[in-house]
């Protein structure tokens, strides 16, 4: 019997948590995470995923240097 996954709650996340979601919701992906959880992406799409989150902290990190 599959585990019951708890319910999100998108108000209430680390940074990280945060990006993760937003960089789904841009790809689309949100509502397919929201109803199934991260399991049921394909490999594509949490590589996808994977890869906007890590240039997107690296730009973060571009930034704050510059500061």
């Amino acid at each position: 019997m599959p585990k019951k996954e708890k319910k999100i709650d998108l108000h209430h996340l680390t940074p990280e948590e945060s990006l993760k979601y937003e960089i789904a919701e841009e790809l689309g992906l949100l509502d397919k995470v929201l109803e199934n959880g991260w399991k049921q992406l394909s490999a594509k799409e949490t590589g996808r995923i994977g890869g906007l989150v890590t240039k997107r902290k690296r730009e973060l990190q571009e930034e704050a240097g510059r500061q």
